[in-house]
C-alpha cells in the first residue's frame, strides 16, 4: 500500500520556487504601477512568455501532474505577485479549458496556440459566457447561435458581460444558445476566430480590484464563424441535443463543465492573495513599535495572526483535495471543486481586512499593498459562482 503523504515531491517544489521568484522579481515590483494605470501589462505579459510561464506548454506541463497540484502551486505563488497582473497571465486559461474541455483533438491543435500567440508578439484569448441577466443562471443566456446550412456558419447575436480580455483577445470563446427551449442543455461552446467582423468590446469596465486585469463587455452583431469552430462539432451537438429532447440526463454544458475545470485553481488564486496579505501584516507586527514593544506581543494582534494562518492552511487542503479529485476523475458528489473556491474566497475577504485593520491608517493609505489586496479580494466571493448541480469534471486540470 503507498504511503500517505502530503510533502510536495521535487519538481513541484521547484515550480513553486521558480513561479516564486518571477513573482517577487517581476510581478510585485510592477503590480502598484499597473493598478494605478488599470491597463493590460503587455511587456509583464510578454516577459511572462519570454521566461515559459505564458503558453499551453507551462499548462500541459501542470495538467500532466498526476497529482492535480501543479496548477493550484503556480497560481497561488503568481497571485501571491499580485492578482491584477496574475489575471492579465493566467485569464487566458479559462478560454483554453473551454477548448480543452469540449473541443476535438483538430480544433484543440488549431486554436490552443492562436490563444496564447508568441513570444515575440503574445496574444490573449477571453472566455464569454455570463450576461446582463444570465450570470450563475447560466439557463436563463439569451446569446444565441443559429446554424446557416447554406454556408456551413453559425450566426452568435446577444451580448456577454465582465469577459476577461473581451475585446481584446484575439480568440474569444462563447457560449451561446441552440435550443432556448432546453434551457442549459441546449447550449454549446463558439471559437470566434481573431478578426471576425460583428464582434466589439465598446468600453472597458472600470473595477475596484484587479485593475491590471482587463474586462468588458462583448457585443455579438450577426457574427459568422466557420462550421468548425463549434467546439465539439455538430455531430455530437446534435446527439446531445436528441439526449436532452429525449428526456435523458444530461453530462454536462460548455459553461459549468468550463467552471468545474477551473475552480479549484481560481481557489488557489485567492490563496495567493491571502498569503501575502498576512505575511506583510506578520512582518509589520514585528517592526512595528507600540508603548515600548512590537504589536506583535500583544495577544489580540497573535491571535488575529494566528487565525489568518489556519484560514489559508485550511483552505488550501479544500484546494488542493479538489484539484486532486478533478484530476484524477474523482466525482464532485458534495460540490468539492465549489466548496474550495468558496471557501477560499471567503478567507481572502476575511485575512485582507483584519491585515487592512492590523495596520491600522498605515493600512488605509495606498502606500502599503495591503489596500490593493483587500480590493483585489472582494471578486473571489462575486466570480465563478458555485455550481447548482457539481458533476464530474470533462477532463482533468
Amino acid at each position: 500500500m503507498a504511503e500517505f503523504s502530503l510533502d510536495l515531491n521535487e519538481e513541484q517544489r521547484d515550480l513553486r520556487d521558480w513561479v516564486h521568484g518571477f513573482a517577487a522579481e517581476v510581478v510585485r515590483p510592477a503590480a502598484a504601477e499597473w493598478d494605478e494605470r488599470e491597463d493590460t501589462p503587455w511587456p509583464v505579459i510578454q516577459e511572462a512568455a519570454k521566461v515559459g510561464l505564458y503558453g499551453f506548454e507551462f499548462l500541459a506541463t501542470c495538467w500532466a501532474d498526476p497529482t492535480g497540484l501543479s496548477l493550484p502551486i503556480a497560481s497561488e505563488e503568481l497571485f501571491w505577485g499580485d492578482a491584477g497582473i496574475g489575471m492579465s497571465i493566467f485569464g487566458t486559461s479559462l478560454a483554453v479549458a473551454a477548448i480543452y474541455g469540449a473541443g476535438t483533438p483538430d480544433q484543440m491543435v488549431e486554436w490552443v496556440p492562436q490563444c496564447f500567440g508568441d513570444v515575440d508578439s503574445p496574444t490573449v484569448a477571453a472566455f464569454c459566457t455570463s450576461e446582463p441577466e444570465a450570470g450563475s443562471d447560466v439557463g436563463a443566456m439569451r446569446t444565441r447561435a443559429v446554424y446557416d446550412e447554406a454556408t456551413d456558419e453559425w450566426v452568435l447575436t446577444g451580448q456577454k458581460a465582465y469577459a476577461t480580455n473581451g475585446g481584446i483577445a484575439g480568440v474569444h470563446v462563447v457560449t451561446a444558445s441552440v435550443d432556448p427551449a432546453l434551457g442549459s442543455r441546449g447550449q454549446a461552446a463558439f471559437v470566434v476566430p481573431p478578426g471576425t467582423p460583428g464582434l466589439a468590446a465598446t468600453r472597458k469596465l472600470r473595477k475596484l480590484g484587479l485593475r491590471a486585469s482587463h474586462t468588458a463587455d462583448v457585443f455579438l452583431d450577426g457574427v459568422r464563424v466557420p462550421g468548425r469552430c463549434l467546439l465539439g462539432g455538430r455531430d455530437a451537438l446534435l446527439e446531445r441535443l436528441d439526449r436532452a429532447r429525449s428526456g435523458q440526463r444530461s453530462t454536462g454544458q460548455a459553461a459549468m463543465r468550463t467552471f468545474e475545470l477551473s475552480r479549484p485553481t481560481v481557489g488557489a488564486q485567492a490563496l495567493g492573495v491571502a498569503r501575502a496579505a498576512y505575511e506583510y501584516s506578520l512582518d509589520y507586527a514585528k517592526d512595528r513599535v507600540q508603548f515600548g514593544r512590537p504589536i506583535i506581543e500583544n495577544q489580540g494582534v497573535a491571535f488575529a495572526l494566528a487565525d489568518m494562518r489556519m484560514e489559508i492552511d485550511a483552505a488550501r487542503l479544500l484546494v488542493w483535495r479538489a484539484s486532486w479529485m478533478g484530476r484524477n476523475n474523482r466525482p464532485f458528489t458534495a460540490g468539492e471543486g465549489s466548496m474550495s473556491k468558496l471557501k477560499a474566497g471567503e478567507v481572502a475577504v476575511s485575512v485582507t481586512e483584519k491585515a487592512v485593520q492590523l495596520l491600522g491608517g498605515a493600512g488605509f493609505l495606498r502606500d502599503h499593498p495591503v489596500e490593493r489586496w483587500y480590493r483585489d479580494a472582494k471578486i473571489y466571493t462575486i466570480f465563478e459562482p458555485p455550481a447548482t448541480s457539481p458533476r464530474p469534471p470533462g477532463r482533468p486540470v
